[in-house]
């Protein structure tokens, strides 16, 4: 099939600064991908990278749209390199859409999964005090911390209080974003045995950028890590791509995938292996605009392993509320994903 291809990079600033081990977010940075058919009719992708996790940059993705031309077929969009992750979610994103735009949508969803739970984002340090008792009021059961940011012993300090301003029966996610080394990790884990803590995402992470043999070091710091302590770890930055997946499935990994369709180029593929190896899976937003969340929120609700609380519970993020997914609330709805509009993000771009 042949395709009208267009572009447009974005770089939009967020509401609020979100922080993380890896420093302070004040905008985000992607491409945002259109596929048009020969009659005219549209779909949208988005390339939301994160660099960090070893995904291209923006400017790589968009280097390669314009390298792509505005005319391409199947052959020539398949033949973007692996290394594009990001840029070929966009694309198998945008081709999806197409066909739902030309055959009408449809949306396979999984038995059970027309609702589901969403976890609340926590701010980082004490501020996450403030903001558990209105998100409890408002139906959250699932919260998730961001430590890793601030002094390792204030935050550990916090813990107990952050775990007593909980309603009954919440559980908490604590999420390091690869912040930590094994003596810290080890303090935290520790501590999390004896407080509803639900899993420890990604505690410690080094990238091929700082070596191979470092890499291996911390992933088997991370199997260890999993093997010696009750509470159970998420491996988030560790799953920047289909290769990634293939890579811990082989290892064995039986702790969590936390999952953010955006970043693997083989959403569809990554999944099927996930599923066939009955791996317990959680899906993340990669901080991403309606483009992607409409697109990484199908996939989801369609996913037929176990179902546990969405990462989803970002938005509203950015300043312009039309670059938005669907607000965070407790639970989300088959409607709630199926009111998003990419062609308005698209539009506001122009």
């Amino acid at each position: 099939m042949n395709y009208r291809l267009q572009f447009r990079r974005y770089r939009l600033p967020l509401r609020a600064a979100v922080r993380t081990a890896h420093g302070a977010w004040v905008e985000r940075e992607g491409v945002i991908v259109q596929l048009a058919d020969e009659v005219g009719a549209s779909g949208y992708g988005e390339a939301a990278v994160l660099p960090w996790f070893g995904t291209e940059t923006a400017d790589e993705a968009a280097a390669a749209c314009r390298e792509l031309g505005d005319k391409a077929d199947d052959a020539r969009l398949a033949a973007v390199p692996i290394r594009l992750g990001c840029l070929r979610s966009a694309i198998a994103g945008a081709k999806a859409a197409l066909a739902e735009a030309t055959k009408g949508p449809e949306l396979p969803v999984a038995v059970g999964a027309s609702s589901l739970a969403v976890a609340a984002l926590l701010p980082a340090g004490r501020a996450a005090l403030a903001v558990i008792a209105p998100k409890a009021d408002a139906g959250f059961r699932i919260f998730k911390w961001k430590v890793g940011v601030g002094d390792a012993a204030d935050e550990l300090a916090l813990l107990d209080d952050v775990c007593a301003a909980l309603p009954g029966g919440a559980k908490l996610r604590l999420d390091a974003n690869g912040g930590w080394d094994r003596r810290t990790a080890e303090r935290w884990l520790e501590r999390c045995a004896e407080r509803p803590v639900e899993f420890v995402e990604q505690p410690c992470f080094a990238d091929l950028a700082q070596g191979a043999t470092r890499r291996r070091r911390s992933d088997d710091l991370l199997a260890g890590l999993a093997g010696s302590f009750p509470t159970p770890i998420a491996l988030d930055e560790s799953i920047a791509g289909n290769a990634d997946v293939e890579r811990w499935l082989d290892a064995g990994w039986r702790g969590l995938y936390v999952v953010k369709p955006a970043l693997l180029g083989d959403a569809a593929g990554a999944l099927e292996r996930l599923a066939a190896a009955k791996a317990d899976v959680v899906f993340s937003s990669a901080l991403e605009t309606t483009v992607g969340a409409r697109t990484a929120l199908r996939l989801a609700l369609s996913w037929r392993g176990g179902r546990r609380a969405l990462g989803f519970g970002v938005w509203p993020l950015f300043a312009d509320p039309r670059f938005d997914g669907p607000a965070a609330a407790p639970f989300l709805c088959v409607e709630d994903v199926e009111r998003l509009d990419p062609e308005a993000a698209w539009n506001a771009l122009s």
